[in-house]
């Protein structure tokens, strides 16, 4: 069985805000200088899932990562982790695809790929939060795709899924090969070892252009970032006071009742 993970190189998003600035005319954030990227935390959920299915049924494990000037240090993870093969797919023309023309290149490079039996995906990216790459790769391949799994365990030909719902989970089937979007519930990646730091140094590691892709040029975009802005947060606080607890009281309601009429 072969699985391919795809993962994203994204700013930390635990950074606080005012540790950086907005260019406004590639509405992007810019870190500061030396500020190191991270993996999408929910990219390396689905890292664990198919580190689970190694473990269990002895899973071929292919990790992709997509973009330009990709951080060595941080693509490599998922080797450390227990990944048996990278593919980095990194050119200038790569570095602000929308999230359709992500989808169309990932696929040219599954294609590329070969073989495969499962796809997984982040539910999401931790950085733009829009959720979409994961069905659109599954439509690029012609796929059946189940979202949000907080469980995945492979049974014949067939990928059973626990899909997280608002009132629980619900258990969904699909044939194999399908495209798979991990939620954060079926839990964090497992603690990178030394002897998987030094294992990964002798593990394949391949870079692929657009023209290994076959790729003329990217996919017009399909989405438009409008505008791009922190979000302004007043606070407004007003004393409320009386001769008495129960006089204050009194004008707390009335107060209320003026913002809040029945």
């Amino acid at each position: 069985m072969q699985v391919i993970v795809c993962l994203k190189q994204i700013l930390d998003p635990e950074m606080p805000s005012g540790s950086f600035h907005l260019d406004p005319n590639r509405k992007r954030a810019v870190p500061p200088p030396g500020t190191p990227p991270v993996l999408s935390p929910f990219d390396e959920n689905a890292l664990e899932a198919a580190l689970r299915l190694k473990d269990g049924q002895g899973a071929k494990v292919i990790a992709v990562s997509l973009g330009d000037k990709l951080a060595r240090a941080v693509v490599k993870k998922p080797l450390s982790a227990g990944a048996d093969e990278l593919v980095l797919l990194e050119d200038p023309e790569w570095e602000d695809l929308d999230h359709f023309a992500s989808a169309r290149v990932l696929a040219a490079a599954i294609r590329k790929i070969g073989e495969f039996d499962l796809i997984l995906t982040g539910r999401q990216a931790a950085d733009w939060d829009a959720g979409l790459v994961g069905s659109a790769l599954a439509e690029e391949l012609g796929l059946g795709c189940v979202t949000l799994a907080r469980k995945i365990e492979v049974v014949k030909d067939k990928v059973r899924v626990e899909r997280v719902a608002p009132d629980g989970y619900e258990v969904v089937e699909a044939l194999r090969p399908c495209v798979v979007t991990v939620d954060s519930e079926l839990g964090e990646l497992r603690q990178i070892t030394m002897p998987g730091i030094f294992a990964a140094k002798k593990k394949p590691i391949q870079e692929w252009k657009p023209a290994d892709l076959k790729l003329a040029s990217p996919a017009p975009a399909r989405c438009e970032l409008v505008d791009l802005y922190l979000p302004k947060r007043e606070t407004v606080c007003e004393i409320i006071g009386g001769e008495s607890p129960e006089e204050a009281a009194l004008k707390l309601a009335d107060k209320l009742l003026e913002k809040c009429p029945a």
